[in-house]
């Protein structure tokens, strides 16, 4: 829709509790994600974070951090250069709000 034939298209989150990455939509790697991270930043106790002195969501910013806020993906022939099985993903790690993505396309 574009019309952009050769170039970059950036996904970002455009916040900062949620991710967009790239990777296969495999049901189980979703469910091995969620575990990885939680045992990585486990959301409670509350009390084990500094920041939850304001919020409560301290363990969703750290997992941000590691999951990455933005993908980068090659346009090539005018459609979105994928390898097998990749797919952009949106994470939402702070429970249910208003989404915006935020999507450029820059190339010729």
């Amino acid at each position: 829709e574009s019309g952009i034939q050769e170039g970059l298209c950036l996904v970002n989150a455009m916040h900062i509790s949620a991710s967009v990455f790239i990777n296969d939509n495999e049901s189980g790697l979703h469910r091995d994600y969620e575990r990885w991270l939680e045992r990585l930043a486990p959301e409670k106790p509350y009390d084990q974070y500094d920041h939850n002195g304001y919020e409560d969501n301290a363990d969703a910013h750290l997992k941000r951090t590691i999951m990455g806020r933005e993908v980068v993906i090659a346009v090539t022939n005018g459609a979105l250069d994928f390898g097998p099985w990749e797919q952009i993903f949106y994470y939402e790690l702070d429970g249910l709000r208003k989404k915006r993505v935020l999507v450029k396309i820059i190339g010729a």
